[in-house]
């Protein structure tokens, strides 16, 4: 057995370089709780908007350290929550639309898409103070008709300290109410729409136990009827129609976050149940989704998640910064993985949208 030559010492990660200034955001205050379609103040995150110039706008907002619903992880060091993040970047353009592209406040906002990276997950732990998470926010295409912004698309760049730290899309598109319900008529072949409000408090079936799925709280678990075979893991989502924040208000419709945090369950469950990922060590660093259709409230939605993935060949995150996966190995620490999973979600065997998601181990 030969023995191999001994690696050359790693250079130090370069330190991230800074963004470009963004004018200043207050933090001081949430924005008016209309302005990001929310009900309830405590899930109004948004603290304040400006304009850069026509295609350009920074928004403030502030992430809560403790939160029944995004705070409820396992994961450690705790982190805050990538769907928090994408919610931030949410209500930024929700509130962009009505301030700065004159969106009237009683139209109806459609999600088309949602993406999200996080370059340095490391400067998401929750540590002593709150995040103040500051987005420069981009129109990247605009839809007009006979004078009206019918639709609006986003990129965001995530900065923390002056650092970017990841980036994001949405996709909104604009219905006035009359065209709205038009829609939803056509889509449901004129049956009337039905509300959350009215939904059962429970879906029938087997729940996920909670740490399966990194979970506290059996109240936040999503999943029911799980089932694995091979590399591919199914379950049913439940509509939690009375969750203070997954459904802040009545909805005529599965609303995209709701199966956003079902596909992110699913994917963890898969990443731990097929890959041995475990929940307290596993962050979503990547998602990204196109909504092709409306999920309706009254029929079974099924998930379906495919892991793969093999040795992690990136860099290693950790609560100080970013190493090299060599300078890991040298220091003892087990290999890492970062598995891809794809979810799609389905109603009578139609496709409602496929989530791509990057599951990346993290090390304390």
């Amino acid at each position: 057995m030969t023995t191999a030559p001994a690696a050359a010492p790693v250079a130090a990660p370069a330190p991230p370089a800074p963004s470009a200034a963004l004018p200043a955001l207050d933090y001081s205050r949430t924005v008016d709780r209309l302005l990001v379609h929310r009900d309830a103040l405590g899930e109004v995150f948004l603290t304040d908007l400006q304009p850069i110039d026509e295609q350009r706008y920074a928004a403030g907002a502030q992430l809560p350290r403790s939160h029944a619903y995004y705070g409820d992880h396992l994961l450690r060091p705790g982190c805050y929550d990538p769907l928090l993040l994408l919610e931030a970047c949410r209500q930024a353009t929700l509130a962009g639309a009505h301030r700065f592209y004159g969106v009237p406040s009683d139209n109806k906002f459609i999600l088309t898409h949602l993406r999200l990276r996080l370059d340095r997950p490391q400067m998401v732990v929750v540590r002593s103070a709150p995040i103040a998470l500051a987005l420069r926010v981009t129109i990247v295409d605009r839809k007009e008709r006979e004078g009206r912004v019918t639709g609006l698309d986003y990129e965001i760049d995530l900065t923390v300290g002056g650092v970017v730290i990841g980036q994001a899309a949405v996709g909104l598109r604009f219905k006035t109410p009359t065209g709205y319900l038009t829609l939803r008529l056509n889509n449901r072949d004129g049956l009337a729409l039905p509300s959350s409000a009215a939904y059962p408090a429970s879906t029938p079936g087997t729940p996920l136990a909670p740490h399966l799925v990194g979970r506290a709280n059996p109240d936040n678990v999503v999943l029911v009827d799980t089932v694995v075979a091979g590399d591919t893991a199914q379950a049913l989502l439940r509509i939690p129609a009375q969750h203070a924040s997954l459904f802040d208000h009545p909805q005529d419709h599965l609303p995209g976050m709701v199966i956003a945090e079902g596909a992110r369950q699913l994917a963890l469950f898969a990443a731990l149940d097929i890959r041995g990922l475990a929940g307290a060590k596993t962050l979503v660093t990547e998602v990204d989704v196109v909504f092709t259709r409306f999920g309706e409230l009254e029929d079974e939605t099924v998930l379906t998640a495919r892991a793969d993935g093999g040795p992690y060949d990136g860099p290693l995150y950790t609560q100080g910064g970013v190493l090299e996966a060599e300078e890991a190995d040298g220091a003892g620490a087990p290999p890492l993985q970062q598995v891809p999973v794809r979810v799609e979600a389905t109603q009578r065997g139609e496709s409602l949208c496929v989530f791509s998601f990057v599951l990346t181990r993290l090390t304390a």
